[in-house]
């Protein structure tokens, strides 16, 4: 059941370092105040909202601006922008794919800035449909490692919810479900009594591109270049980097 997951490690890794520097703010907020306007105010009852504000209070967003974002969102309060979901699809150098999440209230800034960060960075715009079927829409749990948490606990508690595998991801793990049987994923982690970091569907690649330390610094480049918009609210790439790449990587 268990495996590791290349390019989730990096993405753990780097969304703790962007959370230090406070970049996800932002987006964590936009994200609350859509769920609030498409499922309601109440986290109790709208479980998309429920996880979008664990996920805020994990990266420690302060709490008047999680109710703020609440507010506008279900229109208790006004100020609530008109978001638009898209996503655009890309190459990173060396034939990595690349799938791009907006949350936008202006389509042609997002295309704009997705554009310019592929080309500025050696990756280049594809047409829709060219890089997707690479990619799985998959639920994904992460639960942090502790004392009382192993894998083979932590799979006696999922695999009735739903789980297909657990991955460990070193200071974590991830749990991959389908992106319908997440929540109840979720549930049966909350009902255990473990805590977790996050949970969310997100696109899983279906196969891998291996890099080496080279390869790796230009899709990291691309990536962080595209989250440095603010319509990006998500990258996800199918990128490999190994451990041993990784610890290089670590070491620049």
């Amino acid at each position: 059941m268990s495996g590791h997951s290349k390019w989730a490690t990096t993405k753990h890794q780097k969304a703790a370092k962007d959370a230090k520097r406070g970049k996800l703010f932002a987006k964590l907020i936009k994200n609350i105040e859509v769920a609030a306007r498409n499922g309601g105010g109440d986290p109790s009852g709208n479980p998309t909202l429920f996880d979008a504000i664990q996920k805020a209070k994990k990266t420690s967003v302060p709490n008047t601006n999680i109710d703020n974002a609440v507010k506008r969102g279900s229109g208790a309060t006004a100020g609530g922008s008109d978001w638009e979901t898209i996503t655009y699809e890309g190459y990173a150098p060396g034939g990595v794919a690349v799938l791009v999440e907006c949350l936008t209230d202006n389509r042609n800034r997002a295309a704009a800035e997705v554009r310019t960060a592929l080309s500025r960075n050696g990756g280049t715009l594809a047409e829709p449909g060219s890089v997707s079927y690479l990619f799985n829409r998959k639920g994904v749990v992460v639960v942090p490692k502790s004392d009382d948490v192993t894998e083979d606990s932590l799979l006696e508690v999922v695999l009735d919810a739903g789980a297909e595998e657990v991955n460990d991801l070193g200071e974590a793990f991830e749990i991959i479900s389908e992106a319908t049987d997440f929540i109840a994923v979720r549930q049966a982690i909350q009902a255990a009594g473990i805590d977790y970091d996050s949970a969310e569907a997100s696109w899983v690649p279906s196969m891998q591109v291996p890099l080496d330390a080279d390869g790796a610094r230009k899709m990291l480049r691309v990536v962080d270049a595209l989250e440095d918009s603010d319509d990006v609210q998500d990258v996800f790439a199918n990128g490999d980097i190994s451990d041993e790449v990784l610890a290089e990587l670590d070491e620049d």
